[in-house]
């Protein structure tokens, strides 16, 4: 063999069009095969159309599929795909799946007295109504199963697979075993076979692992958004369309091939699978910013939230130093923000705003004790019938900066920063779980952090990641900040990164591509001279290297002091802006909005006055789009419209 992957699925196609039996389904923006039960035969083909120049089946190889799977009935068995020989009701070789199971057979005539040998992986639950891809790797005795590129399952036998399996008058059929008993319910998208090789490195490259891709027929594979011509589609396909109203809905796979009618501006979008393509509107460019609202709060702000409570409205929650009065929450309303309601709190850092199930919260990041000289950071929860945020649960917190809230696998999660204890900065920080049974977080892990000042959660496929922004040890900035990733139900370092006073860690896609931006804040060390300017310092965005499987550094951008990046997207355009906030001379520095430039990286495109700029949030609304930066030098923040052409 020369190691070509051998696409089975697409033997079953003529190019003429569809074989019988076989219709074409798109769900969640991919397509993939229905088949019929009432004609077993005719979704097969003779194996001596794949094996060419040999009638032997490959001794080692990888097989590779792309399924969705309906619930299956707890005792039916359904094949994915079989190998049989022409005289024989046995299988040669095949893939079945059953409730949370995946079987597979092959015949060894050398080996078990000429008897079926069934390897099984236990605890594979694909019944979920979403798209799958799996790797199964068969070399001898070892059978190595990989689910949307995951963690493997390794099953070694006593009976290998055999080293001579022939392939003479020998058939494969797709979704069933030449019967109509065990038929395929569900959809099909790839089958492929690669002798001598496991097809793991080959497919975990993309960044959408449930569909990632070796070979699919030509009949599944995307059409460009807008047809080249008026020619009707060669290979029709059923979907649902739908066509959404309001404001911007969110685009990802599952809505993928649906419309949304944007009432304002008149336009019609069409879901790509990643982005709103215009079909009857000029693309949005962003041409310059006027200031909008300044919104007067009770004291100097550390942090600003924005979110959507849904039916009741937008909000803004400014994290303010002092108390009285406490920090505010202000609504959205006829176009400005308003005051809400009041909550005391003990110089505010920040705000999260997180949901569980049907609940809604907000958590507050405390910086100093109460009166009573009690250090407690607080979760308030949304009361429905007042329509305020109540108190719901103190944590014991030592200088909270920062909150994170995030779902792992179905469980949630918070984790807060701690910055200090007294004089020590080198303290654990805490990440909590929800306890369903008693309502409450629960301590779950502990990090050492120093002087630490964000947390950072993201996933890429199907792993999770958490990033903490470490500042201060107690005598330098120059200190590595770390990135975990979720393994075996805690987390564990990943990668380590120097930063200098580490402020702030965002996390964006451009395309395929992931970057992580960090905020670096001063340089200072107690026991090297002191640099020119403390501030004037680079800031750094790093891209992840799927193949190196790290961070690497991608750009520096100097920045005064920077506290906090926010990333933003208007048409097809991709911004990032930087909150400056002091040069080493004055607050009153510029805040730089970058624009993506492709291979220029960022390039800086506007500049906004601001003082002791401290955080960013971008929002949109049916008026439009806006960034609300936060200051933490006066009690004034301000919001800023975006104006496009």
């Amino acid at each position: 063999t020369d190691l070509r992957p051998l696409d089975i699925l697409s033997e079953v196609v003529p190019t003429s069009g569809l074989a019988r039996g076989m219709r074409v389904f798109q769900v969640q923006g991919v397509r993939g095969f229905q088949l019929a039960a009432s004609r077993p035969r005719a979704l097969g083909f003779p194996a001596s159309r794949l094996f060419i120049h040999c009638d032997r089946f490959p001794e080692e190889f990888s097989i590779i599929v792309t399924l969705r799977v309906l619930s299956v009935p707890a005792k039916r068995n359904e094949y994915v795909f079989t190998l049989m020989a022409e005289e024989s009701p046995s299988v040669l070789v095949g893939l079945r799946y059953a409730p949370d199971k995946l079987h597979f057979l092959f015949w060894s005539q050398e080996h078990a007295g000429g008897w079926q040998t069934r390897v099984t992986f236990p605890n594979v639950s694909l019944s979920d109504n979403q798209w799958h891809t799996l790797v199964l790797a068969v070399s001898g005795q070892s059978f190595s199963l990989t689910v949307d590129c995951s963690l493997p399952k390794d099953v070694v036998v006593e009976t290998p697979f055999p080293a001579s399996l022939s392939v003479k008058r020998a058939s494969f059929y797709l979704g069933n075993r030449r019967r109509r008993k065990g038929v395929f319910t569900g959809l099909l998208r790839q089958l492929v076979l690669l002798p001598g090789a496991d097809a793991t490195p080959r497919i975990c490259t993309a960044m959408n692992f449930k569909v990632a891709t070796l070979s699919v027929p030509a009949v599944l594979q995307d059409l460009p958004v807008k047809p080249a011509s008026n020619e009707v589609l060669k290979y029709p396909y059923e979907t649902d369309t739908k066509v959404t109203l309001g404001s911007r809905p969110p685009c990802t796979k599952q809505e993928k091939a649906q419309f949304w009618f944007n009432a304002s501006r008149r336009g019609l979008y069409l879901c790509n699978g990643s982005a709103w393509i215009s079909m009857l509107e000029v693309k949005q460019r962003l041409d310059y910013l006027e200031e909008y609202q300044n919104l007067v709060t009770n004291s100097e702000t550390m942090g600003v939230e924005v979110f959507t409570i849904p039916k009741v409205g937008l909000f803004a929650a400014t994290a303010n130093r002092y108390t009285p009065p406490g920090s505010a929450i202000y609504k959205w309303t006829d176009g400005k923000f308003v005051p809400y309601q009041n909550i005391p709190t003990y110089q505010a850092q920040s705000w999260k705003y997180f949901t569980i199930g049907k609940k809604i919260f907000l958590a507050v990041a405390n910086f100093e004790q109460n009166d009573r000289g009690q250090e407690f950071s607080v979760i308030y929860k949304w009361s429905r019938r007042k329509e305020k945020f109540i108190t719901y649960q103190r944590i014991t917190t030592h200088s909270a900066r920062d909150w994170e809230a995030f779902v792992i696998e179905g469980e949630a999660f918070l984790a807060v920063v701690n910055h200090r204890e007294g004089n020590n900065h080198n303290i654990d920080s805490v990440i909590y779980r929800w306890n369903p049974r008693t309502g409450l977080f629960e301590t779950n892990q502990t990090i050492p952090t120093s002087g630490a000042y964000d947390w950072e959660f993201f996933t890429i496929g199907p792993y999770s990641f958490l990033a903490v922004a470490n500042t201060f040890n107690g005598t330098s900035t120059k200190i590595y900040s770390h990135i975990y990733i979720w393994l075996s139900g805690s987390f564990q370092l990943f990668q380590s990164i120097l930063t200098f006073g580490a402020a702030d860690w965002e996390v964006f896609s451009i395309r395929d591509r992931v970057f992580l931006a960090v905020a670096n804040s001063h340089s200072y060390d107690s026991g090297m001279p002191a640099p020119s300017n403390f501030y004037a310092i680079n800031s750094s965005i790093y891209e992840l290297n799927i193949t190196a499987q790290m961070f690497v550094k991608f750009q520096d951008l100097l920045t005064y002091s920077a506290l906090d990046w926010e990333f933003f997207s208007v048409g097809d355009d991709s911004f990032l802006v930087v909150a400056n906030s002091f040069d080493g001379f004055t607050f009153s520095v510029n805040s730089i909005i970058y624009r993506w430039q492709g291979y220029e990286g960022f390039v800086a495109a506007h500049h906004l006055p601001t003082v002791g700029c401290r955080d960013w949030e971008a929002f949109h609304t049916v008026e439009g789009s806006y960034l609300l930066y936060s200051s933490a030098k006066e009690p004034l923040s301000k919001v800023l419209k975006l104006k496009t052409t």
